[in-house]
């Protein structure tokens, strides 16, 4: 399937210099699907509906401050392959041309809606991500925006102190709590001032109650419910428990299980792949396979792996954590680590990575001989 039928030319064009409260007042005018960023007459990026509201961002602010790369796809591409600019871009919105002409734009959502009818064949637990980054009903807000930061994150289960859910807190949660200023109220008549936004307790600004999905729902029904609630993410929960957290389902994981292929090459996913430097795609795989490869038994089906760039810099480099997930024929296995430089990052990560797949072999052995042992006393 291609995208013809889906790329929609509901976008307007901006000046990479024009100003963004211009912007602002145009979008709420025209409500595009998009915004495209032109320099020069030349494609240059887009801009996100999230970005542009928010209000940290003087309106005085020029286009191409708030801009993002996003790789042009022509109109005739592959939903696969547009799922996979999508996701390694990092952005919810691509350019689309026919020809050398801009006929408009491919959106996350209307990937989707388009593929809905085969989502059927895949079971939240198929994709979801299981290793989820938590946070204490109690915490400061400060606290959640540092831990969405460090963990490159755009949503937080919220929980008390038995590790019952009570909450979500999104990004977009406090955006517009910042947005909307002192008309917002919090729990127990808190107002939103912004000097003391970082010190309000999370249940002040998540969202209650929470969507929630079990491990062994259709994808096609998870995604059904993020449409119906105008959300981009579900929490994860047990079948006979929808107050413990098992993992989050975004749509972001759904696009990217798309891109999953049946070929005997480990299909290797980069997010942000603007941030590699002395890596290439062809080296991630080389050293994944490596690692994977020490257990042979366990087949690596998909790899992802998402560099995450922080402000700190030595020397100029900057420090970038580094993601890696491998869904298996064993399960989810994942290591995470930060380094300056892609590559250093990617290293850390990936020796994370090997002591967990070496585990994940420790266990199965064990499971293996203590299996054997029964079958023997069993023999007695």
């Amino acid at each position: 399937m291609d995208i013809e039928n889906i790329a929609v030319p509901e976008f307007v064009e901006v000046d990479a210099d024009e100003r963004l409260g211009k912007i602002r007042s145009l979008f709420d005018r025209e409500n595009p699907k998009g915004i495209i960023v032109m320099d020069d007459g030349e494609y240059a990026g887009v801009i996100g509906e999230r970005e542009l509201l928010n209000s940290q961002v003087d309106d005085d602010t020029r286009a191409a401050a708030l801009m993002k790369a996003a790789p042009e796809v022509a109109r005739t591409e592959d939903v696969r392959e547009v799922a996979r600019v999508l996701v390694e871009g990092n952005v919810k919105v691509a350019p689309v041309y026919q020809g050398e002409r801009l006929y408009g734009i491919v959106t996350v959502d209307a990937i989707l809606s388009a593929v809905l009818d085969n989502l059927d064949a895949l079971t939240v637990n198929d994709i979801y991500t299981a290793d989820v980054v938590t946070i204490p009903e109690e915490a400061h807000v400060g606290q959640a925006i540092n831990r969405l930061r460090e963990n490159g994150v755009s949503r937080l289960p919220v929980v008390d102190d038995a590790g019952r859910l009570e909450g979500v807190l999104t990004t977009h949660d406090i955006v517009d709590f910042v947005v909307r200023g002192g008309e917002r109220q919090g729990r127990g008549d808190r107002s939103g001032d912004l000097d003391r936004m970082l010190d309000l307790p999370v249940y002040d600004m998540m969202s209650s109650p929470v969507f929630t999905v079990t491990d062994d729902e259709s994808v096609r029904a998870a995604v059904e419910l993020m449409f119906d609630n105008d959300v981009s993410g579900l929490v994860v929960t047990p079948e006979d428990r929808d107050d413990l957290v098992r993992g989050v389902l975004t749509k972001t994981d759904v696009l990217r299980a798309l891109t999953f292929t049946e070929e005997d090459a480990m299909d290797v996913q980069v997010t942000n792949v603007a941030l590699l430097d002395t890596l290439s795609r062809e080296d991630i795989r080389e050293a994944i396979t490596q690692v994977s490869g020490k257990y042979q038994e366990m087949r690596v089906l998909h790899a992802h792996v998402r560099f995450h760039e922080h402000k700190e810099k030595l020397r100029g480099t900057p420090l970038i954590q580094c993601q890696i997930r491998l869904r298996t024929t064993h399960g989810q296995v994942g290591g995470s680590g930060e380094g300056y430089g892609a590559e250093h990052g990617f290293h850390v990560a990936l020796d994370k990575l090997e002591r967990n797949v070496l585990e994940v072999k420790g266990v199965t052995a064990d499971e293996r001989y203590r299996g054997q042992l029964l079958r023997k006393l069993g023999q007695l």
